[in-house]
């Protein structure tokens, strides 16, 4: 990797953000040399963003710290086709239900951008350019200059193909649309940068491609590694374990507490990758081993919620987690639930949200692993009644719940 004189490149190789580029040298003599446009793209299949989208989205932010300008493309006509990156087809979505996701989607975009100024961040949605067009045209213009061969040798396509695995013709266009809004947005916003996740460098290539060809100019895409569980699953809304970054769909505590529960192992990339503290600093802290390393958390935890929650509420959050877990008292953003009446403790955890289902409930009953007021539940026939103050419901060492 070459010696990189934008300050940009600089940031993101001393954070570990770099995945892979098609010109590193290239992309890095073009961000020296000036004010420039790149985009992040998001189908709308959720109305809010989640931890998993994080690590690009931290990207577009520094981005626009050192001058540039990010555009934000939202699915809205890719949205319904869906990209073949999973075993199964994307369950096709209503106009309203995209509208809908896609305000959504905007709001978590501004708890982290800027969308004022000169490098103020816009927001685009392809369904404005794809709504109207002819297919006729599109096959001419694009399909004759898109290579089946490589469209087939795609990894999320050629993984699907060989498991024998159903994949329709609609989503074998989801590329061609991806390389599509990469052409259009070259020509109405003189953007040439895509920044993506590391799981779409194969869709994204094929707009640089296209943009060679069709407008004989050079564009880049720089790709950001992906954010995984210790286990090494892809973070991500589908994989059961999202942790939503609007307001209404997790607590500030809720986020907060994400940053504070990861392995020991993650806590200076996790730092480097999702706070803006001085890397002096972070190479301080996760030097901390012990005791000592839960202090480095804290401190990870408090910087990743007051970016994307305010410093008021990762106050709160940080309150709250010291008197939940620190002095044993129900904080104040703790997650709740309002009992009716007396409950089977199996319906209670799940409808307190730490188990998905009786027989998850059971499981953990069985293992140990669930505490009421204190005292470890074993009988998965209990009945609780309703208690007079709130006390907390866990589900091991880190959910908890305040019941009233």
């Amino acid at each position: 990797m070459p010696k990189f004189k934008s300050d940009f490149m600089r940031e993101m190789e001393a954070r570990g953000f770099l995945n892979q580029c098609t010109d590193f040298d290239g992309l890095d003599r073009h961000l020296a040399a000036g004010s420039r446009a790149a985009y992040l793209g998001c189908d709308p299949t959720a109305d809010s963003l989640h931890v998993g989208h994080l690590v690009p989205v931290m990207m577009m932010r520094w981005l626009q710290k050192f001058g540039h300008k990010p555009i934000l493309l939202v699915g809205g006509a890719t949205g319904h086709i869906g990209d073949p990156d999973k075993d199964v087809e994307r369950p096709m979505m209503t106009l309203e239900t995209i509208k809908k996701n896609s305000v959504g989607i905007r709001r978590s975009y501004e708890k982290f951008l800027d969308f004022k100024g000169k490098s103020g961040a816009v927001m685009v949605d392809n369904y404005d350019w794809f709504k109207d067009m002819n297919y006729l045209h599109f096959l001419r213009e694009i399909g004759s200059v898109v290579s089946v061969n490589k469209l087939i040798m795609l990894d999320r396509i050629k993984r699907r193909l060989d498991a024998d695995l159903h994949l329709s013709f609609l989503e074998l266009n989801y590329p061609l649309f991806q390389s599509y809004d990469f052409l259009m947005l070259f020509g109405k916003h003189k953007c040439d940068i895509q920044i993506c996740g590391a799981d779409q460098w194969g869709n994204a290539i094929g707009g640089v491609d296209l943009i060679r060809r069709k407008a004989g100019a050079d564009s880049f895409v720089l790709t950001a590694p992906l954010l995984t569980t210790a286990s090494g699953k892809k973070m991500g809304k589908s994989e059961g374990n999202a942790v939503w970054l609007n307001d209404e769909k997790a607590t500030a505590f809720e986020y907060y507490q994400y940053f504070r529960n990861v392995d020991d192992a993650m806590v200076g990339k996790c730092l480097r990758l999702f706070t803006e503290l001085p890397l002096a600093e972070i190479a301080r802290l996760e030097k901390l081993s012990g005791a000592e390393l839960n202090e480095a958390k804290k401190v990870l935890s408090f910087e990743a919620a007051k970016i994307c929650r305010g410093e008021k509420s990762a106050k709160e959050a940080e309150a709250t987690a010291r008197e939940t877990f620190e002095k044993g008292g129900v904080g104040a953003e703790l997650p709740s639930f309002v009992m009716a009446g007396a409950m089977e403790i199996v319906d209670l955890i799940v409808a307190a949200g730490l188990a998905e289902s009786k027989g998850a409930a059971k499981k953990l009953i069985a293992g140990g692993g669930i505490y009421f007021d204190g005292a470890r539940v074993e009988d998965a026939k209990l009945v609780v009644k309703k208690p007079k103050s709130p006390v907390i419901l866990s589900a091991g060492k880190k959910n908890r719940v305040a019941v009233s």
